[in-house]
């Protein structure tokens, strides 16, 4: 009973899109049933910036997976200090001696300076990192946005009221301060102050941190539409026959919320990145010895870095910048491709 797919301009579905049926024994075009779902397929397919976005994006989240194992092979990680290991590969001041970072054939991406971690493992553990707590942060959010949006736009009454008064007040927060200021209060709700903090507690930190002020927008969205599928005709329908609440949201509504749930999923995740980041550029996120992306750009600002490898810069920065708009353009695909008379 779920709503059937809108298909401007009054033509039949079977042959939209410029995509023609099988020939017949009379030479007469055959009609060809799709489903909503092998049409959007098929126009994302056709969308050569969708298609070229999907395969950077994909690239990065194999290099984040494949990390051990590109370190294996590389025959180096990101945690020796090689300014420990090989002095002889630095001066004084703790700047690698050959020109660019040293970078050459032992090193592919050059030396940190300062400490000597390889840049390489280092980026790609960073990367690593930064994909895993955004992807969970992003998967949080989205469950709490379905949970709360859609129950909230479908029940209405109190329920709406108080969700909405719920999403005005967390939306009243300064997201960005917030981050900051309650990262140290989160992390010493799990360990004492004067312990060391491990990693896995900051992880669960930022994730908590995100998640709390990350959720509202997607949840007015898919509010919103609730609202707006709860008075069409299937839904009526649904009731009628005698269909509890759980039932007409679970069959009837998620299914027609798929479209804003990606689309709003490819915008979230790059933001979440920049944001945690941000959060390990200021200190109050991912520390070292741990990679990450925020934490290179951190490492990347300080006097050593900028007075003698402005290369270091280079990696990190330039990693960061083709995943962000790849992301945002897969965003752009997707959602065009779901809807083409938005297209661009």
């Amino acid at each position: 009973m779920t709503s059937p797919l809108d298909v401007g301009g009054g033509g039949s579905p079977v042959v939209g899109d410029g995509f023609s049926g099988p020939q017949t024994a009379g030479g007469t075009t055959a009609l060809e049933g799709r489903s909503p779902g092998r049409l959007m397929w098929m126009r994302f397919r056709r969308d050569r910036t969708g298609v070229i976005s999907a395969c950077v994006v994909g690239f990065f989240f194999v290099i984040g997976l494949l990390a051990p194992l590109i370190s294996a092979l590389y025959g180096k990680d990101p945690y020796t200090v090689y300014a420990d290991e090989r002095p002889e590969l630095f001066d004084s001041a703790g700047v690698p001696v050959r020109p660019n970072g040293g970078i050459g054939g032992e090193f592919w991406f050059g030396l940190e300076p300062g400490n000597g971690y390889d840049v390489l493992t280092k980026l790609i553990y960073g990367i690593r990192t930064s994909l895993t707590i955004s992807v969970a942060v992003t998967l949080a959010v989205v469950v709490t946005a379905v949970l709360l949006g859609v129950t909230a736009g479908y029940l209405g009454g109190k329920a709406d009221y108080f969700i909405g008064r719920v999403i005005d007040f967390l939306l009243a927060f300064p997201a960005q301060l917030f981050f900051i200021a309650s990262m140290p209060v989160v992390v010493s709700l799990f360990v004492s102050p004067r312990d060391e903090t491990p990693t896995y507690v900051r992880v669960v930190a930022l994730i908590l941190v995100q998640w709390v002020l990350g959720w509202m927008g997607l949840g007015r969205i898919l509010r919103g539409t609730a609202l707006a599928l709860r008075e069409r005709e299937f839904i009526e329908a649904a009731r009628v026959s005698g269909a509890s609440p759980w039932r007409i949201i679970r069959k009837e509504i998620l299914p027609n919320l798929v479209t804003p749930l990606l689309v709003q999923s490819t915008y979230l995740l790059p933001n979440f990145v920049t944001a945690e980041a941000g959060l390990s550029f200021l200190g109050v996120g991912i520390v070292e010895p741990t990679p990450d992306w925020g934490q290179m750009f951190s490492k990347a600002a300080t006097e050593l870095v900028m007075q003698n490898d402005i290369t270091y810069m280079f990696f990190p920065g330039v990693s960061m910048i083709i995943f962000v708009v790849a992301f945002n353009l897969l965003g752009d695909s997707v959602r065009d491709a779901f809807d083409p008379r938005t297209a661009r």
